[in-house]
């Protein structure tokens, strides 16, 4: 390369060039903006803050500074990146829904779990809260490294000296290049009992600290539904997750009516998208079971929801809801940190608070080296104060004769030359004998002090006792009160609650209309007057079926195959519909025998034209797919004829020719399917139709618009197979019971 390096370009290939780049912004994301350090939680943004923060004076007794201010020290000298980013760091060190123990105390529009912005960083101020203070404490104790600044013109630390937990207690997230992490909030008290253990057992397994520390504390609160063994297996391989719910309570108002009160919601979920996404399911008609949603939050979350009637159970409802909106999330765990190198790895429990532990120790070691240095240049100091008042008309004398006093009483008394200095700047009211008498107290005090450090710093059980006792003094301090209450109820995984799909659909009366032609549609409601209904030209009704858009009908054709057709799913409207063969694989559109909402553990008698049936249990005609199930197995030339509800005891049987046979239903077999077995025998002609009826209540058919009964029935009283007899006076000409 030559010395002159003006215009001077070097040939490298592509690959290279891209791929040295890439690394150098890899890590520069790894370790300079996404991933926390393990040893006080914090990415370089939010420890660059706290530290300005710091030399701002902003402690928790100070005053509050504006936002812009703080947030210009912290770009100008320490984070080169936008204000912008700056700001949202700081407001979200400051929010109590956001940081479960905010390290920034805010004064001002700091947003809300509404999801509104904070106010501009002009407006909004802020200062620093107990818990940075925590952190910071030994900044000024050389007990942690410091390196330049970005430009070099300043210093920053390395690593906070991290007096509280704060990993584990406000958790973390972030992605980088290739990885990511995140890391839910804890109880600072729980976390503080964990550590303690682990210093008193140090081969303690991840369900040993789990007793401490038996999962997270959100600070929306919430409810922890995940079981013991998947929280175990999360934090013993640092990867996992959690499920979160929403704290829900039944009110109960007059007159039996009710309503579901969410007190807390999910963490990070914000309140006012929430609302929107539950009436937006509902305008979609999503969620049947709910009636209305109101927002009655003030201080505190206050979410109603009403059910749309009082027959609803508030556990399905509550249902319903997890499964389909925010009030059931899942927080992933995913412990990727910084370690004590700067290398990413991902830890599990115990590794996360032994990294921090140790970290701990170095702090302690380190400061006790910086006290002990401080105290040998202040014994320094006192021993010779003390020597003047033991010498204090020579050191007096020669003070006031000698031209060069100071290698005079260096030599007189072997003195030092910081000893000598400070005698030399000694005032003269110092010379008092209360003076002495207090430095005397000072020097055994710091004597004595100067002891137990040189003590402490050979005996490493004495150095971990003095951590454990920190420990339970933050445990003290940020574990107990409102501060430190568990917010987060612990719940073991929920019991399943079965919600059947069609809960999730708008259960609506509807009407459903099929034509002569096989023209299907549905309409809202009832129909009151079917001769006002309109059909295609030629065509007319044939049937009129009332079920809700919840139910499954079920078609049976004349080729002997059942169809299932779901009510939702049928054209609605005011044309004419869609024809039944689109729905289902019929030869013809007309080939509709009959349409009916099947009834759970009903049965059904089904018979060819040939006469020729047996009886079928209604899940047995279930068929989703469009090419039906066959039922009823036809010989050529052969059709369906006859599919009608198996309530009663008898069947009533009448033939083209008129002839009419009862029986006990009991003479016919029950099927799945098959060719069935002879119901009545027929010289000419076939099957016109069936029906199956009580016999104690009589046989009943229509005739016009009345309904006759007839329970005179020994003439027609027979044995399956047999021919019958002309069917009594007054029986429809069309032969068939309507």
């Amino acid at each position: 390369m030559p010395d002159d390096l003006s215009g001077y370009i070097e040939d490298t290939h592509l690959k290279d060039a891209l791929a040295e780049r890439y690394l150098a912004y890899a890590l520069s994301t790894i370790m300079s903006r996404s991933l926390p350090d393990v040893r006080d939680g914090l990415k370089p943004v939010h420890r660059r803050l706290i530290y300005a923060m710091h030399l701002l004076r902003l402690d928790p007794g100070a005053g509050f500074k504006k936002c812009a201010r703080i947030v210009g020290d912290v770009m100008g000298k320490f984070h080169p990146h936008g204000d912008l980013a700056i700001y949202d760091a700081l407001v979200r060190q400051a929010q109590e829904f956001a940081a479960r123990y905010p390290l920034v105390e805010g004064q001002g529009n700091f947003g809300n779990v509404d999801g509104d912005n904070p106010a501009a960083m002009r407006y909004t101020e802020a200062r620093l809260t107990e818990v940075a203070r925590a952190l910071l404490t030994g900044i000024d104790d050389d007990a942690v490294d410091f390196r330049p600044t970005y430009d070099g013109e300043e210093s920053e630390p390395v690593v906070l000296p991290g007096g509280f937990p704060n990993l584990l207690a406000n958790g973390a997230a972030g992605i980088a290049v290739g990885m990511a992490t995140s890391i839910p909030p804890h109880n600072a008290g729980e976390i503080c009992a964990a550590a303690i253990h682990l210093i008193r057992h140090p081969k303690a397994t991840t369900a040993d600290l789990l007793r401490h520390m038996p999962g997270p504390d959100f600070p929306t609160g919430g409810v922890l539904a995940e079981d013991t063994a998947s929280i175990r297996s999360a934090y013993e391989t640092g990867r996992g997750g959690f499920r979160m719910r929403a704290k829900w309570e039944v009110e109960k108002g007059k007159h039996g009516t009710w309503q579901i009160v969410v007190t807390e919601i999910p963490y990070q979920v914000q309140k006012g998208k929430l609302i929107e996404q539950i009436a937006q399911l509902m305008e979609e008609k999503k969620l049947p079971l709910l009636g209305d949603v109101r927002d009655e939050s003030s201080d505190t979350i206050r979410l109603a929801l009403e059910p749309r009637s009082r027959g609803v159970e508030p556990d399905v409802l509550m249902e319903t809801l997890f499964r389909a909106t925010s009030l059931e999330t899942r927080f992933p765990l995913n412990m990727n940190v910084l370690d004590a190198t700067r290398t990413p790895q991902v830890m599990s429990l115990p590794e996360v608070l032994r990294a921090w532990l140790d970290h701990r120790h170095d702090v302690l070691v380190r400061r006790s080296n910086h006290r002990l240095a401080a105290i040998e240049r202040r014994l320094e100091v006192l021993n010779g104060y003390l020597l003047v008042y033991l010498n204090l008309d020579e050191v007096i004398r020669i003070i006031r004769t000698e031209d060069e006093p100071k290698p005079r009483l260096m030599k007189r008394f072997d003195l030092t030359d910081n000893q000598a200095d400070a005698i030399l700047n000694m005032r003269l009211r110092s010379l008092r004998r209360l003076e002495e008498m207090e430095l005397k107290k000072e020097h055994a005090a710091l004597t004595k002090e100067r002891r137990e450090l040189q003590k402490l710093l050979k005996d490493q059980s004495l150095r971990w006792n003095r951590i454990a006792e920190e420990l339970e003094a933050t445990r003290t301090k940020f574990g107990s009160g409102t501060l430190g209450r568990r917010r987060t109820k612990l719940g073991a995984a929920p019991p399943t609650v079965d919600v059947a799909p069609d809960a999730f659909v708008e259960r609506e009366a509807i009407t459903v209309i099929l034509s002569d032609k096989g023209w299907v549609r549905a309409v809202k409601g009832s129909v009151a007057e079917p001769s006002e209904l309109r059909f295609k030209e030629g065509d007319k009704l044939k049937l009129l079926v009332a079920c809700f858009t919840t139910d499954r009908l079920t078609l049976f054709g004349t080729n002997g195959r059942a169809y299932t057709l779901k009510a939702a799913d049928l054209p609605r409207g005011r044309g004419d519909g869609q024809p039944i063969r689109v729905l289902a694989d019929l030869r013809n559109e007309d080939d509709v025998i009959s349409l009916f909402v099947a009834l759970e553990n009903a049965r059904y008698l089904v018979a060819s034209n040939t006469g020729r049936g047996f009886v079928v249990p209604a899940a047995e005609l279930g068929a989703e797919r469009r090419t039906g199930r066959q039922i009823l197995n036809l010989k050529p030339g052969e059709e369906a004829a006859v599919c009608v509800l198996a309530d009663g005891d008898h069947v009533a049987v009448i033939g083209t020719n008129r002839k009419l046979l009862i029986f006990p239903l009991d003479q016919v077999p029950e099927l799945a399917r098959g060719g069935g077995v002879i119901l009545q025998r027929y010289r000419d002609g076939g099957l016109g139709d069936a029906k199956v009826f009580s016999m104690a209540e009589g046989l009943n058919w229509k005739l016009g618009d009345k309904i006759r009964t007839e329970t005179n029935l020994r003439d027609w009283l027979g044995e399956r197979a047999q021919a019958g007899r002309l069917p009594p006076n007054g029986f429809p000409r069309s032969g068939r019971f309507g």
